[in-house]
Parts: C-alpha cells; sequence; structure tokens
C-alpha cells in the first residue's frame, strides 16, 4: 500500500500489483479498492494496476468537510504521483471523478468510464431518500442503508445483488455507508459544463450497461457528446456491475481499447 497527499492534505491510499503499463482503478459509492477482486489477476497479468481507495474509506484519510471537487483532485494527485502517464479506469461515482481529474492533470493516457452518474434531468435519487438513508446510519444500520441505496438508486435487480451479498467484500461496502449520503447529496449538486471538455483529446471509452436505467444510458450520452475523443461500448444484459455478472466481457472491452 501507498499514499499519496491529495491538494487538500489528506492521505489517499492506493494498492499496487502486477507489471505493465500504469493503470489507475477508481471505484464507486459503497465500496473502496476490493471491488476489483474479481478482474483483477487478468489485469494484472498485463498492467501495474493502482487500486485507489477513494476518501473516507479503507486506508485512505478524510476531511472534517466534503466536498466532490476534493475527489477530483485526489484522483488526479494519485495518477500524478506515478511519474508516468496512466491509464485510468473509473466505475460510477468513481467514473464522474476519473473525468473530472482528466481536466486536473496532463497525465492520463487513455480513460474508461463505467457509467458515470451525469445529472441530465434524469431522476436519480427518489425524493426523501438521503435522509431516510442518515436516519438508517443514526440508527445502526449500516448495512440497510447500503441495500437500500442499491435497490433504490442503482435498481438492482434482486439476484444481482444477492450476489453482490455474497462476494468477500461486502462487509467493505458496508464499512463505507457513513459516505453515501454525502455522494448523494454532491450528485444532487454538481453540474456537467460541456464546454469546459471541448478541448479535451483523452481517448475514452464509455460503458454501458445494455439493460440499465435510463439515467446512466442519458448521463453516457451526455459525455460522450461532450467528449471530442470518446465511443460508447453496450454490454447487451448488463446493467451497473458487470465486472461480477460478465467479467469476461468487460475485461475484453477494456483490454481492446487500453493499447500500450
Amino acid at each position: 500500500m501507498s499514499s499519496v497527499k491529495s491538494k487538500d492534505g489528506t492521505g489517499i491510499a492506493f494498492f499496487r500489483s502486477g507489471h505493465g503499463a500504469p493503470l489507475v482503478l477508481v471505484h464507486g459509492t459503497s465500496a473502496d479498492h476490493t471491488r476489483w477482486a474479481p478482474i483483477l489477476p487478468k489485469l494484472e497479468e498485463r498492467f501495474t494496476v493502482y487500486a485507489v481507495d477513494r476518501r473516507g474509506r479503507g486506508a485512505s484519510g478524510d476531511a472534517a468537510e466534503y466536498s466532490i471537487e476534493r475527489e477530483f483532485d485526489d484522483v488526479a494527485a494519485v495518477i500524478d504521483s506515478l511519474g508516468e502517464p496512466a491509464f485510468v479506469l473509473g466505475h460510477s461515482y468513481g467514473a464522474l471523478c476519473s473525468l473530472e481529474a482528466s481536466l486536473r492533470t496532463p497525465n492520463i493516457r487513455q480513460l474508461v468510464l463505467y457509467e458515470p452518474p451525469i445529472p441530465t434531468g434524469v431522476s436519480i435519487v427518489p425524493p426523501g431518500l438521503v435522509d431516510r438513508l442518515q436516519s438508517l446510519l443514526d440508527r445502526g444500520e449500516p448495512e440497510q442503508v447500503v441495500t437500500t441505496f442499491f435497490q433504490e438508486v442503482v435498481h438492482m435487480p434482486p439476484a444481482e445483488l444477492k450476489m453482490l451479498q455474497s462476494l468477500p467484500n461486502w462487509p467493505a461496502r458496508v464499512a463505507a455507508a457513513k459516505t453515501l449520503p454525502r455522494e448523494l447529496r454532491a450528485d444532487d449538486t454538481y453540474r456537467f459544463e460541456p464546454a469546459r471538455f471541448a478541448t479535451m483529446h483523452t481517448p475514452t471509452l464509455l460503458l454501458l450497461g445494455g439493460d440499465s436505467p435510463p439515467f446512466f444510458k442519458k448521463g453516457v450520452e451526455t459525455v460522450q457528446a461532450a467528449l471530442p475523443a470518446s465511443r460508447v461500448a453496450v454490454m447487451p444484459g448488463q446493467q451497473h456491475a458487470a465486472m461480477n455478472t460478465a467479467p469476461e466481457l468487460f475485461l475484453r472491452l477494456v483490454s481492446e481499447f487500453l493499447k500500450d
């Protein structure tokens, strides 16, 4: 495990493994670096992987006040600490952080963004949900917080949720439950401004599950329209966790896109 100081002084941890060109992995909400376990061995065969613990979870530090912009700085800080340009793969909230980090560092070779939660006017968070999640946290029910998030925000099918709950990293998701309300609040205030990316020519692959909810599809389409060097790959029959439900398909798309 290594750590780098982000712009605000918070320590951001990342875990190195494998051999080859550098690949930074940025996980989504309710997770830590262990979320990549199903596909990590294959990635390690080709890349030197740097799996990040986003702030507030795992081995990373945190700050008294939360700001989504600090998460963008965190990803950029990890990338810049490597000493050479890196590939970057971000999932969900981590994809949003990776996208914004591309405006903070010149050291991204190529980007893979899997369903970033871009606000597009399509409802993502049901009214009152954040307050309900906070109440669950206050009552000491972190597991119910995570389960409710997957059910009511991600709209994860019951069988897929049951599969996630059976994985070894489920306790890490529960441990990160305290970060869920703040990230959902940040989702509600973040504004995607396409004009800011008009000159961002980093080759970018946008991954989308063929069965994902409409707000993910709309978000991917919005980003694709804003990025001059982007394209979309749809994973048939998948939703928001193809690393678990279709790892071979996911790895094939990522590997075909990322070129040394």
